[in-house]
Formats: structure tokens, sequence, C-alpha cells
């Protein structure tokens, strides 16, 4: 069975105080009322992951997550925060290619082949996120395009490396644009991305990688997205800033995907 996974990504949002109030209490909600075979990722900024994860220490299905990490590990690179440093920190999930560090940072496929690297030799999973424009898609080569990032950033693992990586697609088109992909559409960017991983790792691995879906989910449109056979979870942006609708995306799972062996 793969394992489902919604993951908050709070962005650049917050204070600490502010911070401090939505995990106290989305911690209980998750706790009392979302099933354990849910794996629920809480991707903080910086400043909050020195005391995150103290509000849910005793919680097996709630896991500490990282918004980037740098692709070197210590120098002179001041600003930066390094998978060494997370790992001191017991994150256990690192977002590497967010569409937004690719828009505002400019990092490429091959920095973010050197970032997945660096997440994974500190033995930490990372989050690879991937999608496509709108004018790419309209220009029906969406798929391939996706495909190419993974191509170009991930096959460069051993089998072995490769089992540890989480992927979101996540169409650009639909982040913080209040429109989402359909479920159907969503069906297939996921199938296709898990049939291109089986063609070099095989299905086994393919079938085991868990493929997340990102873009303005919500309450409303998880449960259809997350019943659907190849989609095994969610990154959820802005829905994430408020408790109870992020508990009900983690509650969205049709009941044969939780009982599942």
């Amino acid at each position: 069975m793969r394992q489902l996974i919604v993951a908050a990504n709070w962005k650049m949002n917050l204070t600490r105080q502010e911070g401090i109030a939505l995990i106290s209490e989305v911690v209980p909600m998750v706790r009392d009322q979302v099933h354990t075979k849910v794996k629920v990722v809480l991707c903080v900024p910086f400043p909050f992951i020195g005391f995150a994860k103290r509000f849910f220490q005793s919680q097996k299905n709630i896991a500490l997550g990282a918004q980037n990490c740098y692709y070197k590990p210590a120098g002179a690179y001041t600003g930066e925060i390094s998978a060494p440093m997370l790992k001191s920190f017991d994150v256990d999930y690192v977002i590497i290619g967010h569409s937004e560090r690719r828009q505002y940072f400019g990092e490429t496929e091959e920095v973010l082949a050197e970032k997945v690297r660096q997440v994974i030799a500190n033995q930490m999973h990372p989050i690879f996120c991937c999608g496509e424009s709108l004018q790419t898609r309209q220009s029906g080569y969406h798929i391939n395009f996706v495909r190419q990032q993974l191509s170009q950033s991930l096959f460069h693992l051993s089998a072995e490396d490769f089992a540890k990586v989480v992927i979101a697609y996540e169409p650009i088109w639909a982040i913080g644009t209040g429109h989402n992909a359909t479920a159907q559409q969503a069906q297939e960017m996921h199938f296709a991305l898990r049939q291109h991983i089986a063609s070099v790792y095989g299905q086994e691995i393919a079938q085991q990688t868990t493929i997340l879906y990102g873009g303005s989910c919500n309450a409303n449109n998880a449960p259809e997205i997350f019943a659907c056979p190849d989609v095994d979870g969610g990154l959820i942006g802005g829905a994430s800033l408020k408790s109870s609708e992020f508990t009900n995306i983690c509650k969205s799972f049709p009941l044969y995907k939780l009982i599942a062996d």
C-alpha cells in the first residue's frame, strides 16, 4: 500500500504567535479525527522549525517538513539553509522545486537534482514538485513536459534512493488562482507520471511511489480528487492555514484506500 500523505505548505505566512495558535489547533484535530494511515506533514516557515515538532512529538502520523533547502551542505552562502541543518532539527520532509521557487528564484532542474541529493543524503524525504503552465497545457505538451521534469531532476537516483521520494503534481495554472484541475485531469497526469517512473524503475517501485496533487485543493474538491486511483493525497497551500478546513482535507480519502493492505 502506498503511503497516503497530506502536506501543509504554510509558505511565507503567519507570525510566531499565529503559527503556535494554528499548530495548537491542528494537532489535536488530526489526533482525534484523521485516520492513522494518513501521514500529515506540516511544512512550516524556517523560523518555526525549532519549536514546531514539540507540539506533536508523540503523534506518529504527524511529521515536520521544511519548504526548501540549499543545494550545498555548508559554506559561505549567507541566508541559506542546508539539509544537515534541517536534519539536526528532526525535519522529516523537504519540499523541493515548488513552482514559486522555480518562478521567483530561477531554480533549474540541475539545481533541483542537487537539492534532492542533499535531502536524501541527510535521511529526509524530498517532496518533489512538478507541473506545467497554462500555455504548456494548452499546447498539448503538458504530459511530456512534466515527465521531462522528473527525468532531469530525479532519474539520476538509484532505485533505493528514488523510493524515498514523494512527488507532488502542481498544475501552475491552478495554484492560487481559484481554479483547480478536474479529478479526471489530475488522474490523467498522475497515471502518466506513474507509468513514466515504471519505465525506469519498474512497476513495483512505481506502484509504491506516493504522488500528491497540489493546486487549489480544498475541502470541497479533495474527496473527488483523492478518490482517483493514482492520487495519494495533497500538497495544500492556502487551505492549510485554516485548521478545520485542513483537517477536513485530511479526512477526504475514500474508505477503500484507508483499509487497503
